[in-house]
């Protein structure tokens, strides 16, 4: 039996051609050439189907290709409507129009959502599921009718009519660079400490848990099917919480405070071996490093945390509005830092 044969018999289950057709025509506004692409575009791998070769019949490679097509499509249409923004600008923009939560949205209310075949068992995973489902026809467009198609879709059908792109572009979503570009300019250590890696139960996919910590001091936690996900929840989360909770900020900065005095006190001093054999164990401190100068030192650190907390007021996690210290760099070069390590692989 050959591919054909096997998707129209699967599909039986789900509506005819002529209604598939139709349907695909209101999404796309054109009908396709050859069906098959789309039928398997929308076959979720949780249907379990297999070819007379044993290959598995879902939409994952096409997801793959699609994926692809995305990046470069949506990628030359940043480049052309946003004239003279600079490269991390555009990334950060394609990154916004082309995330999942986009993705799962346009699939729904593009109906995409209700033409996916599935065992039914992954409804907690709607959105992304939906998500590759929209990957993948972007990848079924691309194979049934070439690249010139899918930047008709996407620039007519999808950002013309579906999306703002001026609104996606200039609103802040991405709260990993957000919390990247506060730690910058407050010279606070920030790391993604994960605290578990799962398989889901009921489609065996991973599931990441990271939390952010701050100077030490653990901020909060996110989950989610990928590590990028799981680290941006628990950024937004622990934005959250820097705004709320000031007793949350003073916690950083004392243990800031703390680290920065070790790191300019020696840790330890070398004895010194007298000439009768006996070792000196009294290790001299400097005048400077008095309790009175510590004192002044946390002080010090004290202000800096009030100022910090006064000033996280911005409902968009606007970071001008929670920097403490001046910074050395300027604003764009801080972003551009904060967006390549919000973006890069993990």
């Amino acid at each position: 039996m050959n591919l054909r044969n096997i998707l129209d018999r699967i599909w039986l289950q789900f509506q005819d051609e002529k209604e598939l057709r139709s349907s695909l025509f209101e999404m796309m506004g054109f009908y396709p050439h050859d069906i098959s692409y789309y039928k398997l575009a929308l076959s979720h791998k949780s249907v379990g189907r297999r070819n007379d070769k044993g290959k598995p019949l879902n939409n994952e490679r096409l997801e793959f290709l699609g994926d692809a097509m995305l990046d470069a499509s949506v990628g030359y249409i940043v480049y052309r409507h946003f004239e003279g923004k600079r490269e991390g600008f555009l990334t950060n923009t394609r990154s916004k129009l082309v995330s999942r939560d986009t993705l799962g949205k346009l699939a729904e209310e593009m109906g995409l959502t209700r033409m996916i075949l599935s065992s039914g068992q992954s409804t907690s995973h709607n959105s992304y599921m939906a998500g590759n489902a929209f990957e993948a026809l972007v990848g079924a467009i691309y194979l049934d009718q070439g690249f010139n198609a899918v930047m008709r879709f996407m620039e007519k059908r999808i950002l013309a009519k579906m999306i703002n792109i001026d609104k996606v572009a200039f609103k802040e979503v991405n709260f990993k660079s957000k919390l990247l570009e506060w730690s910058q300019r407050n010279r606070v250590k920030l790391e993604y400490r994960m605290m578990k890696q799962v398989k889901d139960k009921e489609t065996g996919s991973p599931v990441f848990r990271f939390c952010v910590v701050l100077e030490g001091v653990e901020g909060e936690q996110g989950e989610g099917f990928s590590k990028k996900e799981a680290q941006q929840l628990a950024s937004e989360a622990t934005l959250k919480r820097l705004k709320r909770e000031p007793q949350f900020i003073d916690a950083i900065f004392a243990a800031k405070s703390d680290r920065t005095k070790m790191e300019e006190e020696p840790s330890m001093a070398v004895p010194n071996i007298s000439e009768d054999g006996q070792e000196d164990f009294i290790i001299a401190r400097p005048r400077e490093q008095e309790p009175e100068d510590r004192f002044q030192q946390r002080q010090r650190s004290k202000s800096v945390a009030e100022t910090a907390r006064a000033e996280v007021k911005s409902d968009e996690f606007d970071l001008s509005d929670i920097t403490a210290i001046p910074q050395e760099k300027s604003r764009e070069d801080i972003i551009a830092e904060a967006e390549a390590a919000a973006f890069a692989e993990e």
